[in-house]
């Protein structure tokens, strides 16, 4: 079997004025994707959604230079994936669903599903399914209403989901929100989610918006309150500030969305900067994705994926947790809108937060037709940055 042609489907979904959602200083007003698609001269297609943080246009761009190095190789050949480096998040997007595709490949052509394939020979089966946690609070704005958040924690509970996770809203300064009314609006989510009855995870993803002197008290309120994690909460590169908060609280510190390589999560490993890990399949590909995931269990740190934007990446991104030793949760955009499951011919099963991997080889899915006509790519940012004047009262 030899790979006959590579190409990439880039597509675009407007938001309507009312679903376009805000944080920090940003509104974002479309929805984009990225397919990778490889023929193989047998009749086995491979397909797989490459991280749009890469700019779909430029990742097509990528995937031509590329081709006439993947045209004539064995899928099926461990060396032929293209490793990440990490020097352009455009192509380690790039490489991260060529390498994904590859995958679908071998598990259409062993007749075995992807998770099954990354369990081979490691000594465990994967779940046939995985739980999901509801990602958004993306739509609450400081200025206006901040409960909103707390309607939308309500609204996933009645969908069934099992836990959520929220950003910090809009930028503080415009309102001269503090560490303790950001806290206050935290007590009064997680009494409400509490006086329901049900059992609702929270976590919080801080985006790298705020300073280790903020965090600090954060990360104790969040504890004592019963989060299950806090994300990302001060820039990246700031790994002994990472370490110290980590060391402060029993409750998980997790990042590295956008590491796509073992080397980068290195130092913090050594440093015990995270306890959980959340490399993105369509940011590193799976291969790279399993190699980060055995270095995590070799330092005892989880595993938990990022995974941002539409339905393809997620059945990625949920067999690689169905392949982990201590599968946990997948992210799930609740904001991303009809692109995220039009994408697919069909939708998979999800019920009350549980995504039931399908009972077909590979990724499990195929793309529906006519997706560029359905939805041609909009060319430029999917965010605008918000002028102050501008904010978007949350509906």
């Amino acid at each position: 079997m030899k790979i006959k042609d590579v190409r990439m489907l880039c597509v675009s979904r407007l938001h309507e004025p009312e679903n376009q959602w805000i944080v920090g200083g940003i509104r974002a007003i479309k929805a984009d994707g990225a397919i990778v698609i490889i023929d193989t001269d047998e009749g086995t297609t491979g397909i797989a959604e490459s991280c749009a943080y890469g700019v779909p246009n430029l990742m097509r761009e990528w995937v031509a230079y590329l081709k006439p190095m993947l045209i004539g190789l064995d899928p099926l050949d461990p060396s032929t994936p293209l490793p990440p480096h990490y020097r352009s998040w455009t192509y380690d997007c790039t490489v991260a669903g060529i390498d994904c595709a590859l995958w679908d490949i071998k598990g259409k052509v062993a007749g075995k599903s992807v998770s099954e394939l990354l369990t081979q020979g490691r000594g465990r089966k994967p779940l046939d399914h995985v739980r999901l946690y509801a990602s958004s609070g993306c739509r609450y704005d400081w200025g206006v209403r901040p409960q909103q958040v707390i309607d939308e924690a309500l609204g996933y509970i009645d969908q069934g989901y099992t836990a959520m996770k929220l950003r910090i809203g809009t930028e503080w300064s415009w309102n001269g929100v503090t560490v303790d009314r950001f806290l206050g609006l935290m007590r009064e989510l997680a009494q409400t989610v509490r006086a329901t009855g049900k059992q609702f995870d929270l976590a919080v993803d801080g985006n790298q918006r705020l300073t280790e002197e903020q965090a600090m008290p954060i990360a104790h309120e969040l504890e004592r309150l019963g989060f299950a994690w806090f994300e990302e909460p001060i820039p990246q590169a700031q790994v002994d500030g990472y370490a110290r908060i980590a060391a402060s609280v029993e409750m998980p510190i997790t990042g590295g969305e956008q590491f796509t390589t073992v080397e980068q999560f290195r130092y913090y490993f050594e440093k015990k900067a995270y306890d959980i890990v959340q490399p993105d399949m369509g940011w590193c590909g799976l291969t790279e994705g399993m190699r980060i995931a055995e270095y995590a269990e070799r330092y005892g740190v989880r595993v938990m994926p990022h995974n941002w934007h539409n339905g393809l990446m997620t059945m990625a991104n949920a067999h690689y947790v169905a392949a982990l030793p201590q599968p946990y949760m997948c992210e799930l955009c609740m904001i991303q809108g009809p692109l995220q499951w039009a994408m697919l011919k069909d939708k998979p099963t999800i019920k009350d937060g549980i995504l039931e991997l399908p009972a077909r080889p590979g990724l499990g899915v195929d793309i529906a037709d006519d997706l560029e006509t359905r939805f041609p790519y909009i060319t430029g940012s999917w965010t605008l940055p918000i002028q102050r004047n501008d904010v978007m009262a949350a509906a």
